[in-house]
């Protein structure tokens, strides 16, 4: 029933990882970063998972007031999505992006709404679909709270529990259509990635979530130890 994120095997190279998993799960999420950066299908056609894909981050802004950079960024995805289309990914997670100077805010809702709008040509063309993840607490990121839902309101959500919770909107995010969830536990402060249980979310309303909407449950937390107790204790939920 759920799918696991290579985010805790990030440290080994992608096809350790994939192997790794392959005991555990069915479903993958290749972190498509880091060690686990890949531009072509080859190492995950060696292997019988189910994909979805979760695109660069690092470096990449698709709300850049800096048009260069936008539109470096929407290239990065249109790899990551080519990448998905031809192992058949069920999808691939976005970035919403940030806005580099309180001033610079408008601008970047404008560049935001203009990398959506042609990622989703993209997507069309590749039958790939894509996820707007939301964001920590972190310092001039869209889509940190459910005020910023607006700006995706055309567009497919991924809810990810722990970044929710810290920014004390979880249960008004689980209100909204979910199209795909990262699951992970934290203490309210840091974006840790724990286990399920370890931390201080309560998730059997992320479970009642997940039943009422069609988006596939993806554990991203930060160690494979914690993926193993996750998937035991969301079972028992």
């Amino acid at each position: 029933m759920y799918g696991v994120s290579t985010h805790c095997l990030f440290d080994k190279p992608l096809e350790t990882a994939l192997y790794i998993l392959s005991d555990i799960t069915d479903t993958v999420e290749i972190m498509n970063d880091g060690l686990h950066f890949i531009d072509s299908p080859e190492i995950p056609e060696c292997f019988s998972f189910d994909y979805y894909f979760h695109a660069p981050s690092r470096g990449v802004n698709i709300a850049s007031h800096l048009e260069p950079i936008r539109k470096a960024s929407v290239e990065v995805v249109r790899n990551c999505m080519s990448t998905a289309s031809e192992i058949d990914a069920g999808g691939v997670v976005v970035h919403p992006g940030y806005f580099g100077w309180i001033s610079d805010k408008d601008v970047g809702i404008f560049q935001l709404q203009k990398s959506l709008i042609e990622l989703k040509k993209i997507s069309d063309e590749y039958s790939v679909p894509f996820f707007i993840e939301n964001m920590p607490k972190w310092d001039y990121f869209f889509l940190q709270t459910t005020e910023d839902l607006p700006l995706i309101t055309d567009f497919m959500f991924a809810l990810d529990t722990g970044h929710a919770f810290m920014n004390n909107c979880l249960d008004e995010f689980l209100k909204t259509e979910i199209s795909h969830f990262h699951l992970h536990d934290n203490d309210g402060k840091s974006d840790s990635h724990m286990a399920v249980g370890d931390g201080m979310i309560d998730f059997a309303p992320v479970i009642k979530a997940l039943s009422k909407n069609k988006g596939f449950p993806i554990i991203e937390v930060a160690t494979l130890d914690g993926v193993k107790r996750s998937i035991s204790a969301l079972n028992k939920l």
